[in-house]
């Protein structure tokens, strides 16, 4: 039985991932460059080492101002978010889960100022009981580390929790963590290849809560007699 649901921020709740490739491909584009999505897919949803300003001059071959480029694309990136709602059915995704009494956790690769900046913007950060970001673990996904913390803080076990993942990386963190998990990928990670996951939506306003719901609890149920 599902007891508790736990979101991803970056590209699940809000999709600030297209808006951030978009203006880093414009930044290329300037510079005769090109950004890719084979080179920047595997960065999303986790914190690697990729730089895309240090690629971008090796791209261009020489060293770029610092400044100029970074501040060049975060008023690109600004402008894009002031019109950028939440994603589709998110709002009533929370609303939902409170009314049927689940648990409601957030589980980010992102920043504690990062996300919180985000959730305070839209009105929406009084629906999680707990915030799992990078600051509080040491490793963030694909680990499973900010998955098991959520898990801990909400008190319940792996398998009565779902999350709902954008990425690949983060859907391989909730399996590590030996949880449900719903991809419901963004513009950017629709073309990804995504490993184990229990289901895949493109959008939460195409499938009620509770339906969603019901699938997994079948799915578990089946599984269990399978077991035994």
């Amino acid at each position: 039985m599902i007891k508790a649901v736990i979101f991803d921020f970056d590209g699940l709740i809000l999709d600030t991932e297209t808006h951030e490739f978009e203006t880093y491909k414009e930044l290329f584009r300037e510079h005769g460059a090109e950004l890719t999505l084979d080179v920047w897919g595997s960065c999303v949803g986790t914190a690697s080492g990729f730089n895309p300003y240090h690629y971008l001059n090796e791209c261009v071959g020489r060293e770029l101002d610092p400044d100029e480029v970074r501040n060049w694309r975060l008023k690109r990136y600004e402008a894009r978010m002031q019109e950028e709602p939440l994603r589709p059915g998110v709002e009533n995704y929370l609303q939902t889960a409170g009314r049927l009494g689940l648990k409601i956790g957030l589980a980010s690769s992102s920043s504690a100022d990062w996300v919180l900046g985000y959730l305070r913007h839209y009105g929406i950060e009084n629906y999680f009981a707990c915030i799992s970001t990078r600051d509080m673990v040491e490793e963030v996904k694909p680990n499973p580390e900010l998955y098991l913390r959520t898990l801990r803080c909400l008190g319940v076990e792996a398998h009565e929790a779902v999350a709902f993942e954008d990425s690949p990386n983060g859907a391989l963190a909730a399996e590590r963590a030996g949880m449900h998990c719903v991809a419901v990928p963004n513009a950017v990670t629709e073309t990804l290849p995504f490993g184990a996951i229990t289901l895949r939506i493109s959008s939460m306003a195409d499938l009620p809560l509770e339906e969603l719901l019901a699938k997994l609890n079948e799915s578990a149920k089946r599984e269990a007699n399978i077991e035994v």
